[in-house]
């Protein structure tokens, strides 16, 4: 196996840092929903209500999810400038209007700076998956891939345990402003980490290219709308059942008769368990994916979900004491939830280095606005239904819909990253 050099390691720990503050900054929202909303709602001329707490917060949700829509712009960026200025500009956003977010005064200016992070925030992952896909040599390139999605989940994890401590005490501000630590990432990536050999031999190419028509030319455009249509359904489920776990566990916790405090300790418990769960299920998948393909992996993480979602938000949740079955398969929820480390590795696989950040950006941005869609129909299905666990169990039905797209996907295992 290929010893990594000072760059590489340098680069990928950079690239590793900023997806773990990025997964930290996506779940810090779950985490301070109920706390933030039930503050800024009055102020905005609302009532604080349980109903209207799920109800705003999932169409927050889904302004957040429409800016990482947006940020498919990251990906024409890095093929013409560079991956790591590129990276280095998407961790600067995010954690600028994160930090941001803890002096809201109301709910719209909580959803205009949730809307910008996001647009931060969905840059990072395309950028830093070209960037190691690149940099690392082919022999641990695939490892590489896994490795990396592990940095976002253990934001989770980081997120859980900065809740349990700075959360509990000092509340939702504080813990927005704890988004400005990536400032120095950013810092750091413009300033240690060197543009990966493979681009650069590619630069001058790649300026005289126009990449978003291309990953729509004959030649890819199958590829590009199928990757689109799989990365959508992994939004819609996982999101859907990765954000409202803070509120189900709430939910769970308050019905078992604990306090305000403990409850928010059980929902750092809870999301450091998914987070465990999901970083097991990174590191398995590429292996995985090289023994029996990248199709028929993506199909049975898939297939995970589609159980675990239901279990977890249809069942348990409406136990009588249902807290510990819910934590339970929320594990086993996590780990399926990794299917998302098949795409780091497989979407590079596919396109020639000029347009492979446009189209790994677009094919996680695109699914996005349709997430951000899907999320403002589950606010609705809560309000009108009442309650939180029907409406989420319903996502799974999308995992259902991707098994069946899997099959139109390129197959690459055992190919080597195209130039």
């Amino acid at each position: 196996m290929t010893k990594l050099n000072r760059q590489q390691i340098v680069g990928f720990w950079a690239a590793w840092a900023g997806w773990l503050l990025d997964g930290m900054d996506s779940v810090i929202y779950a985490l301070v929903l109920a706390p933030a909303l039930t503050e800024l709602l009055p102020r905005s001329g609302m009532d604080a209500t349980p109903a209207h707490v799920a109800y705003v917060g999932s169409i927050l949700f889904a302004v957040f999810l429409a800016g990482w829509g947006c940020s498919f712009i990251w990906g024409p960026i890095a093929d013409r400038f560079g991956r790591t200025r590129a990276l280095a500009a998407t961790i600067l956003v995010y954690a600028v209007f994160t930090g941001a977010a803890a002096f809201s005064t109301d709910v719209w200016q909580l959803g205009i700076f949730r809307f910008l992070a996001g647009v931060g925030v969905g840059g990072e992952w395309a950028m830093a998956g070209t960037y190691v896909a690149e940099a690392w040599p082919e022999d641990r390139r695939k490892m590489g891939a896994g490795y990396l999605q592990t940095g976002y989940y253990f934001g989770f994890f980081i997120a859980a345990a900065l809740n349990y401590t700075v959360g509990v005490r000092y509340g939702w501000r504080a813990m927005f402003l704890c988004g400005f630590v990536p400032v120095v990432v950013s810092v750091v990536t413009l300033l240690r980490v060197k543009e990966p050999a493979k681009w650069k031999a590619h630069e001058a190419e790649a300026k005289r290219t126009h990449p978003l028509a291309e990953i729509f030319s004959k030649r890819y455009r199958r590829r590009t709308l199928v990757n689109a249509a799989l990365l959508t359904v992994a939004i819609i489920g996982l999101w859907g059942g990765a954000v409202y776990e803070p509120a189900a566990i709430t939910t769970l916790a308050k019905r078992a008769g604990m306090s305000a405090a403990e409850a928010a300790k059980m929902v750092s418990v809870g999301t450091g368990i998914l987070s465990i769960g999901t970083i097991l299920g990174c590191i398995c998948l590429p292996p995985i994916a090289e023994r029996i393909g990248r199709k028929t992996t993506v199909a049975l993480y898939f297939a995970g979900m589609m159980i675990t979602i239901p279990l977890a938000f249809g069942w348990a949740f409406y136990l009588p004491n249902g807290l510990v079955p819910f934590i339970t398969v929320l594990f086993f929820m996590g780990f399926s939830g990794g299917s998302f480390a098949a795409f780091s590795l497989w979407l590079p696989e596919q396109y020639d280095t000029r347009v492979r950040a446009t189209a790994f950006a677009f094919a996680t941005s695109a699914g996005r606005f349709i997430g951000a869609g899907a999320n403002f129909l589950i606010a609705h299905l809560v309000l009108g239904m009442g309650t939180l666990g029907k409406p989420i169990a319903l996502t799974a039905v999308a995992f259902g819909i991707g098994i069946l797209i899997v099959p139109f996907a390129v197959e690459t295992k055992g190919q080597t990253l195209p130039e």
